[in-house]
């Protein structure tokens, strides 16, 4: 086990029941752990530090977590609006913004509060963040084959090495449109996994991502959709549904919509001119 492995799970004594027997066993299950978001940032002539959200995550891949969460809330436009990074406690971040960097007050005078189910509740309104966002898909591109499309949800489960230990876990991914899997993320919540990507990308310079397919391995939430438009996805595919709102925001973003992506099936909610079926 690696040591990413090894702090996002933990060993759990449990009874196996199963045709009139019960036998002691020991289980791996997925760890969830709060972690604090905190940012320090320059206002009205002063540094001030605030504790910005909390939300129930897998260790590993914190980092990633915290930059990708300060993007897609629009806290952040580019990695270099960061000065550093520090680990202050094992659940605690701060992110230390430069002195530069403009954060709107009504942004942080919401409470973020993140479950590892519902992603972050308290959103101040939902125009607000329909208008957020910093890159657009292409019409129509890129194209990306039936075949193809449907190959990728056993790529994503033949990688995911904490699904395999604990059966727990959500994962989310990135893919070229011919299928070549650029970076993966895992956690007990969605939109954590998703964060995790964000952050990924934002810090090694691969946004905008307009040619690539963000695969889910759960339903899609109009959440998902957005902090997909905050890095120019123009494809998102999921294992599972789509909520209507979030339809209603990949219609008026332009962006592809697939759910219920189990082996040679599929449906296409909107934006099936980026589909090639032959």
């Amino acid at each position: 086990m690696n040591k990413e492995n090894s702090i996002a799970i933990k060993k759990q004594a449990i009874f196996k029941v199963e045709a009139g027997y019960q036998l002691p066993y020991e289980d791996l299950v997925v760890v969830e752990a709060p972690l604090e978001i905190q940012i320090r940032y320059f206002v009205k002539q002063k540094w001030q530090k605030k504790s910005l959200a909390v939300t129930m995550r897998t260790p590993g891949s914190d980092r990633d977590l915290a930059i990708g969460f300060l993007f897609s809330e629009g806290i952040i436009g580019r990695f270099s609006d960061i000065a550093s990074v520090e680990k202050i406690e094992d659940n605690v971040l701060v992110i230390n913004l430069l002195d530069t960097v403009l954060v709107e007050m009504d942004t942080l005078e919401r409470n973020f509060y993140a479950t590892s189910s519902c992603g972050i509740c308290g959103k101040a309104s939902i125009d607000k963040l329909t208008k957020t966002t910093c890159f657009f898909p292409r019409p129509a591109m890129p194209k990306i084959s039936a075949i193809t499309l449907t190959k990728l949800p056993l790529l994503l489960r033949s990688i995911q090495s904490l699904f395999d230990q604990t059966g727990g876990i959500h994962a989310a991914a990135i893919f070229s449109p011919t299928g070549q899997l650029i970076t993966l993320a895992e956690d007990v919540g969605r939109h954590n996994a998703v964060d995790k990507l964000l952050g990924n990308c934002l810090q090694n310079g691969k946004i905008p991502l307009r040619k690539e397919v963000l695969l889910l391995s759960g339903r899609i939430s109009f959440e998902l959709v957005q902090k997909a438009m905050m890095i120019g996805i123009p494809i998102i595919a999921a294992v599972g549904a789509p909520s209507s709102l979030a339809i209603e925001l990949a219609e008026e973003a332009g962006i592809t919509l697939i759910g219920f992506l189990r082996g040679e099936r599929f449906n296409v909610y909107c934006g099936v001119e980026r589909l090639n079926i032959s």
